[in-house]
């Protein structure tokens, strides 16, 4: 009777709270990143005990944990590199600080006079001197 109570309830329960889950890019780097360290620590472990041991294999073991050694220092700055490219790409919500430059075209506005008939725009003087954008402007 007690292990058919048991049974009835979920072996696993979720729960909501924590941390999202990393995206799938980032999660790879990250698990890449982990095995190769894994192996980079074992080489070196071995390359030591074979120094002390006075075993021919010291020192290809110690040539080849030094260059892991590189590899892995790449794999971890992969896992960063990746988030911030995933970010990037996938508009995490940034809204710009009280010190940043206002858009383009509202400092236009502000910097621009106003026409002798009151209307805001461009004056003479900055109508002349604008850049046409396209080539049909240009023409």
């Amino acid at each position: 009777m007690e292990h058919e109570a048991r049974s009835a309830r979920q072996l696993w329960v979720e729960d909501e709270r924590g941390r999202r889950r990393l995206p799938d890019p980032v999660r790879d780097a990250a698990v890449r990143a982990v095995l190769i360290v894994s192996v980079t620590l074992i080489q070196a472990v071995i390359a030591f005990l074979c120094t002390l041991a006075g075993a021919w294999l010291a020192f290809p073991m110690s040539v080849t944990a030094i260059a892991s050694t590189v590899v892995a220092t790449w794999s971890v700055l992969d896992i960063w590199i990746t988030r911030q490219v995933w970010r990037q790409r996938h508009g995490v919500l940034s809204e710009p600080s009280s010190t940043a430059w206002p858009p383009r075209r509202e400092r236009q506005v502000e910097t621009e006079g106003t026409a002798e008939d009151g209307t805001v725009g461009a004056t003479a003087e900055t109508s002349s001197a604008r850049v046409p954008r396209t080539l049909s402007e240009a023409a």
